[in-house]
């Protein structure tokens, strides 16, 4: 397995890096084949963040977690994967014995999505800041002419990290597999079945959604 560790705000460890490569190589027990793992290794506000994407043929899996000891955050990340693994492991097997190319994947691989988180104020605070504002311009002018003081605008979203996927073919159970090895909410596919651009995702009561394209029904016209 090709393995590779990136370390993000803080130092790089040979320690953590073995750690690491050691939880990362336990997957071989599960899997028939594993061609690449990644392991991204992050300090964000005093918690470490471990996030561990390891491809396995057409399949992709990852785990990710934080707490405040590193050497927890791989262990918790790999024991979503492994969780994964085990109720998985069968299909997974079958799939790599009979794996097939649909007429399509060429075209479809080439599309890719990008997923986009944003951070935006909340409530409280757009409401404090139009108060803050009204009040300011409700204020009597001051008798010595003086530039007033900017009013208080309100924070703009903005980004705060991108993904790109590709669009995989896949029909809806494939994706729902995919979706919970990559231990996201969401997954967006091709879907072979009806030859359109599809999302599952879960659902908060448990099930699975699928939000997929549907042509308006033809109004039938008198004669």
């Amino acid at each position: 397995m090709q393995f590779n560790i990136t370390f993000r705000q803080f130092g790089a460890s040979d320690s953590l890096k073995e750690y690491a490569r050691e939880k990362v190589e336990r997957v071989n027990r599960l899997l028939d084949r594993a061609g690449e793992a990644h392991v991204v290794l992050s300090l964000e506000r005093h918690l470490h963040h471990a996030d561990i994407t390891i491809h396995s043929g057409a399949w992709v899996l990852r785990g990710r977690d934080k707490s405040d000891d590193m050497y927890a955050s791989i262990d918790l990340a790999m024991d979503k994967i492994e969780r994964q693994l085990r109720r998985y492991r069968d299909k997974l097997k079958t799939h790599h014995g009979r794996e097939r190319v649909h007429h399509r994947q060429d075209l479809v691989e080439q599309l890719r999505v990008r997923h986009a988180v944003f951070e935006v104020p909340d409530v409280e605070e757009l409401t404090s800041l139009a108060e803050a504002s009204a009040s300011s311009e409700a204020a009597p002018k001051p008798t010595v002419v003086s530039a007033p003081p900017p009013a208080a605008q309100p924070r703009a979203s903005r980004e705060v990290r991108a993904t790109h996927l590709t669009v995989k073919p896949l029909s809806v159970d494939d994706a729902v597999m995919q979706m919970n090895l990559m231990d996201n909410d969401f997954y967006v596919f091709h879907n072979v079945e009806s030859e359109s651009l599809c999302i599952v995702y879960r659902r908060k009561d448990g099930q699975y959604g699928l939000i997929e394209p549907h042509a308006p029904a033809v109004a039938a016209t008198g004669t």
